[in-house]
């Protein structure tokens, strides 16, 4: 699909982006989600499914759109990220954990009681989280708390952006437009929200259970600009992230097409992989088929 935008704009000159950027980018994808199914297979809990979905997105977030310092997680001027749907948190640890923030080793203890990678994520233990998540649909109501603490002392924009990813199902909650709105009453450009459309949630299809189209069209009722996108598609992303930095009047929400359980066949589009782990011959058959797809290099790293 191309990316179209709605809103502000209809039109966007397309960013340049060279190819060894999108290749990097993609094959930080697929290790995010090789490290994730090692997580969940080893503790034999976790959400496999919306976790695949959203493995460009974070790898564009992470290793290209966030403005970050990893010896310093607390840096006041660092970007905010909030991870509204946290039963995707093995994937955000592997990402934070690539990214610098704790060894690699760590994600071998992932939720041992003593270990600061819980369950869900919590910002007062885990270097790089920036908000408490489980409880879907808050993450946007925060994001607006966040943005508008970036404004305090009189500035007209917050020194970082804040950016907020939302699983589809999340949306059926009305905790969601009611952090919308604000956002849009306080014209916050920094505020980004990422939406995880990959048509799937616990109990069968988001459209189903309760459809969500015209989606783009709610949240331009909400005076948001909405962007659509091939959520798999790393120059489709950068683009939007792009495209997103020049609307200065209302915030931005990034509605990300994807497939749940992406790059694993058994788990796409199948809600039983909402939050199943692998047993061991489909976790070894999920790491052989995500090998299989990736760049030369990492087959040969394996």
């Amino acid at each position: 699909m191309q990316m179209s935008l709605s809103g502000t704009f209809h039109t966007a000159a397309r960013s340049y982006h060279p190819e060894a950027l999108v290749m990097e980018l993609e094959q930080h994808a697929q290790q995010l989600r090789i490290d994730f199914l090692g997580m969940i297979y080893r503790r034999q809990s976790g959400h496999p499914g919306g976790s695949l979905s959203a493995a460009e997105i974070l790898a564009t977030l992470f290793f290209h759109e966030l403005r970050l310092d990893p010896a310093r997680p607390d840096w006041p001027a660092r970007d905010r990220f909030i991870l509204s749907k946290g039963h995707a948190s093995a994937i955000l640890y592997a990402a934070l954990a690539r990214r610098g923030f704790f060894p690699l080793e760590d994600l071998e203890r992932w939720g041992e009681l003593t270990c600061h990678l819980q369950g869900h994520p919590d910002r007062l233990k885990t270097p790089g989280v920036e908000m408490t998540t489980g409880v879907l649909g808050h993450g946007i109501a925060v994001g607006v708390g966040l943005a508008l603490a970036g404004r305090a002392g009189g500035r007209a924009q917050a020194p970082y952006r804040v950016y907020v990813l939302l699983g589809d199902g999340e949306l059926q909650g009305g905790v969601v437009w009611e952090g919308a709105m604000a956002a849009a009453k306080f014209r916050l450009a920094e505020l980004v929200a990422i939406v995880d459309q990959n048509d799937v949630q616990l109990d069968g299809p988001v459209h189903e259970i309760m459809p969500l189209e015209p989606l783009a069209d709610k949240w331009r009722a909400f005076n948001w600009a909405a962007l659509e996108v091939n959520g798999h598609d790393v120059h489709q992303l950068l683009e939007a992230f792009d495209a997103a930095r020049q609307i200065h009047d209302r915030p931005t929400v990034i509605i990300a097409h994807t497939t749940k359980g992406k790059g694993v066949s058994f788990m796409e589009n199948d809600s039983r992989w909402h939050g199943v782990p692998p047993n061991e011959e489909q976790y070894r058959r999920a790491v052989a088929e995500l090998l299989a797809a990736s760049p030369a290099q990492m087959q040969e790293e394996a």
